[in-house]
């Protein structure tokens, strides 16, 4: 007989309970709730079969790399903002060391070489693929209801060269939208009856991203770091740095991330994000809010099999009062509501494991750090559908 999800995770979690956690109390002493939650994350993520090891190899051996991998998993578990507060604390606490896989404290190497190990981690894409293959492990025979999809700044203390164009550029472009007499280009124009009904663009990047494999779809997106903006109650917050873009199913699990330039708007990441999700799991509601409000993303959604729940904006001027909006039924703006986990999640993220402060540079480990933590996070989350 087949079990459920939650059957299995019942399972896992009596084993937990009735094997592990007595044996390791009688070796380690009493387990603190933080070491509890270390123990289950490293036993249900598949994290030894995809960590590189060295044994074997000719020359002088490298330090073991899984249980470097398992303590940047403990950074993330017990919110620690900087790998010099994880080497503390695993000098400090027995308990956390052991677990890690060291017995004494000499055996934890140095900073640098977690910091050579971290640079691995991140060239590989370790946390991503660990996460990929527990989502599809664990979600692939589950039918889920929502996903809600949306994006969160990441600040980080790294510099971005300053675009600046030619004085003659700036002149040309300025001249070019003034019209004849000195005013705007295009001003004298009115439109009767409100604006026109929109049409697609051709040479749009979600029109191309339409026809595009998931990888080259991803790869063509900017990651630099960049100069980020989102108005939120009329107010513009401006932040240096990447923007987190996450689908996250019921349930509050993370199903997959792509990290992108501040920059870069919301929208021109949906379609990749759903295809990515799409190859995962089985979904049937795609909830995001008016950002993504487009032809192209509605469009998208539909071909997957999914109902796309987007918040409509408003379209028209304000001055003849004409608007032309899509109208939501009492039933999708129920619906709606599931939006909200996905801000829960980000949240989590940020308060609980460790993302909220980003010490490292550069695209590639950024979003290592954050995946680690998006890692823990979908254990944690995993373990509460039995709750």
């Amino acid at each position: 007989m087949k079990l459920t999800l939650r059957q299995q995770i019942t399972q896992f979690a009596h084993v937990l309970q009735t094997g592990l956690f007595p044996v390791l109390n009688e070796e380690l002493g009493e387990l603190t709730e933080s070491a509890r939650r270390l123990v289950a994350t490293l036993e249900m993520i598949p994290l030894a079969r995809y960590v590189p090891s060295s044994r074997g190899w000719m020359g002088r051996p490298s330090k073991d790399r899984l249980a470097i991998a398992s303590a940047f998993v403990a950074k993330a578990v017990y919110g620690f903002k900087t790998t010099r507060q994880l080497l503390e604390s695993l000098d400090s606490d027995p308990q956390l060391r052991r677990i890690c896989g060291w017995k004494e404290s000499r055996q934890v190497p140095h900073e640098a070489t977690f910091s050579r190990a971290f640079d691995e981690f991140a060239r590989m894409e370790l946390p991503q693929f660990v996460h990929e293959m527990l989502i599809r492990e664990t979600q692939k025979d589950r039918l889920i209801g929502h996903i809600a999809r949306d994006s969160t700044a990441i600040e980080v203390r790294e510099r971005f060269p300053e675009k600046r164009q030619p004085a003659a550029d700036q002149a040309g472009k300025a001249k070019a939208k003034r019209g004849p007499k000195g005013g705007r280009r295009g001003a004298h124009k009115r439109h009767k009856g409100g604006k026109p009904k929109y049409t697609p663009k051709a040479g749009t990047r979600m029109h191309q991203q339409r026809k595009m494999e998931l990888k080259p779809m991803v790869d063509e997106l900017p990651d630099e770091c960049s100069l980020g903006v989102k108005t939120r109650d009329g107010n513009q917050q401006y932040w240096r740095g990447y923007k987190l873009h996450l689908d996250v199913a019921d349930g509050q699990i993370p199903i997959s991330g792509i990290l992108t330039a501040a920059s870069l708007h919301d929208s021109q990441v949906a379609i990749p994000l759903a295809t990515m999700t799409a190859q995962r799991v089985t979904n049937l509601y795609d909830v995001m809010d008016a950002a993504y409000d487009a032809t192209e993303i509605l469009e998208h959604s539909r071909s997957l099999g999914h109902v796309p729940i987007i918040w409509p904006v408003k379209r028209g001027r304000k001055e003849t009062g004409y608007q032309a909006t899509r109208a939501m039924s009492w039933a999708e703006e129920d619906r709606f509501r599931e939006r909200t986990m996905v801000e829960r999640v980000y949240g989590r993220l940020k308060d609980e494991f460790g993302c909220r402060e980003i010490w490292v540079r550069g695209a590639r480990k950024v979003m290592a750090h954050l995946m680690f933590g998006v890692l823990a996070l979908t254990a944690d989350q995993i373990l509460k559908l039995v709750v």
